[in-house]
């Protein structure tokens, strides 16, 4: 009897090969897309009526003797800003601008660079030593101005300091002089904000690797060697933030100067805000008070592309 042998399962004959699915992360791209657009729209829209299309009219009204109430007005051309340029009063503002967004950068910077090399020296005090000089930036401007206005009155508080110590004689007339109505506004400005170039500052010393100091003093560099060869270079992304935040802010400057002096004594301390401001709501010469804005938005421009193209050179 023979024994038939079992013949091996048969193998399986190989699948055919199944279409590869057609990519879709193109349609989901384009679809996300889409859906983004539409989610931007009405903000695009919003936008458009609340910020474009109020720059582009007045933008066209500034070649306009507008007063600002009438709805009728005459194309003036270039006249607003011949003015602006052959003025007096619109070029000793311009100078006063830029006089004061230099005092003040250099000034705060300076000065909240040490308080941020102080607080960040390893005091025990340092998170007080934060909170305490950080406090006036958050202050309001309005409060701030006036309360400056309050201590540098001919018997305000200052005055009645100086008197106290025997130096009465020369308490100065702090709004009252030309010049020193001035040094009071840039004291009152960077006594503010220094506490902000401060922060700013602290964190770009503590994004410094501590191995590179302790390097460089045991090569023998002294405190103020490492400050200058390591640190101060180092520092460069903090200063270019600082250097660019106080000069647009110094170019911009109108509550300050406005409450603590309204621009006077005759002028001395008016800038072109604060004369933007008198020439549209005062005098009610809309027209020219545009062309004004649009003049400071140049320079505030111009400030800040030299400054970033500044910073990037430095950077490479």
């Amino acid at each position: 009897m023979t024994v038939l042998e079992s013949a091996p399962p048969a193998a399986p004959a190989p699948a055919a090969p199944q279409p590869a699915p057609a990519p879709r992360r193109r349609f989901v791209g384009v679809a996300q897309s889409k859906a983004l657009l539409l989610l931007a729209i009405p903000a695009m829209i919003f936008y458009g009526f609340a910020v474009i299309v109020p720059s582009i009219r007045g933008g066209i009204l500034a070649f306009t003797d507008w007063d600002g109430l009438s709805q009728s007005y005459d194309f003036v051309g270039f006249d607003n800003f011949v003015r602006i340029f052959t003025s007096q009063s619109s070029l000793e503002a311009l100078k006063m601008t830029l006089i004061f967004a230099l005092a003040i950068t250099v000034l705060q910077n300076g000065i909240g660079l040490l308080l941020a090399l102080g607080v960040n020296s390893g005091l025990k005090s340092q998170n007080f030593l934060r909170v305490l000089l950080f406090a006036p930036v958050v202050i309001t401007p309005v409060v701030v101005a006036y309360l400056w206005k309050f201590l540098l009155t001919p018997d305000g508080a200052v005055n009645t300091l100086l008197a106290g110590v025997g130096l009465g004689d020369l308490a100065p007339s702090w709004l009252g002089d030309p010049t020193w109505a001035a040094v009071s506004v840039v004291m009152m400005v960077v006594w503010q904000h220094a506490g902000y170039s401060m922060v700013i500052y602290i964190a770009g010393l503590q994004s410094i690797p501590q191995e590179i100091n302790e390097a460089a003093s045991v090569d023998g560099a002294g405190a103020w060697r490492r400050f200058w060869s390591v640190t101060w270079p180092l520092l460069a992304p903090a200063t270019a933030i600082n250097i660019m935040l106080t000069i647009i802010g110094g170019l911009k400057m109108f509550t300050e100067v406005f409450v603590l002096t309204a621009g006077g004594p005759g002028g001395a301390t008016e800038t072109m805000s604060t004369l933007l401001y008198k020439s549209a709501f005062q005098f009610n010469e809309f027209g020219y008070g545009i062309a004004l804005a649009l003049v400071l938005a140049v320079v505030v421009a111009f400030f800040s592309i030299t400054q970033q193209r500044m910073a990037r050179k430095e950077s490479n």
